[in-house]
């Protein structure tokens, strides 16, 4: 094994590791992971990133799809929109063009959201392309009788090169969409799931990020799912529909976090360090004013709360988990030569090859 490789997967377990952080101490991050790594055979940060770095060229429309409509107050929650701000950047800064597939419920957080990570808001894929440093925001239909005709229109703007999904309400096999508690919230979520499905018939790569198992994409792990997570199995969810809480859709490319949002964190991060950018990473204080402006903008964090959080954890513990991640890539840089004897003597151990 070389240094190079060594690194690789060192940083990309350091990445996987902190955004599977289990503040909660229930463990449904660790079961997720053991799926989605096994699945990619490789940290799975690294995996993601690696499809984001060979895929993303300067003019490629990319979309990201993310909003999870939440009850009781039936506003979109801060898990997803705040790390697909990130996202949308790094993308615009790899030249590419984003085009963000949502929920009508998080276009205004968007439009408040959009000027923190430097980009200018459209609405239309055409005009976002035309100039630099811009998203183009879609929202998507909550009606499955409309769905199909708005994903026609979204993709006569224009095919994309890649698809990520981040927190993405994602409908189990009746189309059923579930929250944590596997509660029926059909009414209240985009019906994308058709839209991403048809990308990924047409060959384009989808890569999602998701926390629980009822997020778009999250099928790829269903088996896993299924016998391990609250309310996945057939029949154990809360709304009788018979068919749990995992979604349907499947996805190329798998990333599972504590914290959806911490996922879109580490595979950036990895993305850095693969492509020598690291102002594609999260910053502490990007992610503080993220989180803040979509807090005022009337996303809710998991509990229900109109506070600058996600999913129980406040801004600064999100910044925190951002600015380990951005450590690890640059302190890694940094040490290249000096810790160059050390990695011969680790790597003619051998431990790393078994």
């Amino acid at each position: 094994m070389t240094q190079e490789q060594l690194t690789l997967l060192n940083i990309g377990q350091n990445l996987d590791d902190l955004m599977n952080l289990d503040p909660r101490g229930y463990g449904v991050c660790r079961i997720l992971y053991k799926a989605s790594r096994a699945y990619a055979g490789e940290p799975v940060s690294m995996h993601a990133a690696r499809v984001m770095q060979d895929t993303i060229k300067p003019g490629d429309l990319v979309y990201v799809f993310t909003g999870f409509v939440l009850l009781p107050h039936r506003k979109a929650e801060m898990d997803g929109i705040c790390g697909a701000m990130h996202l949308v950047r790094a993308i615009a800064l790899m030249g590419g063009t984003p085009v963000m597939i949502v929920p009508q419920a998080n276009v205004h957080a968007i439009q408040a959201l959009a000027p923190v990570v430097g980009l200018h808001y459209y609405d239309n894929v055409a005009d976002a392309a035309a100039v630099h440093a811009s998203v183009a925001v879609l929202p998507f239909t909550t009606d499955a009788s409309k769905a199909s005709a708005c994903a026609d229109a979204i993709l006569a703007q224009g095919k994309p090169s890649l698809v990520l999904s981040t927190e993405t309400a994602g409908a189990n096999a009746l189309g059923v969409y579930h929250n944590a508690l596997g509660r029926d919230i059909t009414e209240l979520e985009a019906k994308s799931d058709l839209l991403f499905k048809r990308l990924g018939e047409l060959g384009v790569p989808t890569i999602a990020v998701g926390d629980l198992g009822n997020e778009m994409g999250m099928g790829t792990l269903r088996e896993h799912l299924v016998r391990w997570i609250p309310s996945a199995a057939p029949g154990s969810c809360q709304c009788g529909c018979g068919g749990g809480l995992v979604a349907d859709t499947n996805a190329d490319y798998v990333v599972t976090a504590t914290v959806s949002d911490w996922g879109v964190y580490a595979m950036l991060a990895a993305l850095a360090h693969l492509t020598g950018k690291y102002d594609l990473m999260a910053t502490a204080e990007r992610v503080r004013e993220v989180i803040t402006t979509a807090s005022r903008s009337g996303m809710v964090d998991m509990y229900g709360w109109l506070i600058p959080a996600v999913d129980g954890c406040d801004a600064d513990f999100n910044a925190t988990i951002a600015h380990l991640m951005r450590r690890c890539v640059e302190n890694a840089a940094g040490l290249t030569e000096t810790c160059r004897g050390w990695f011969e003597k680790v790597d003619a151990l051998g431990f790393f090859e078994e």
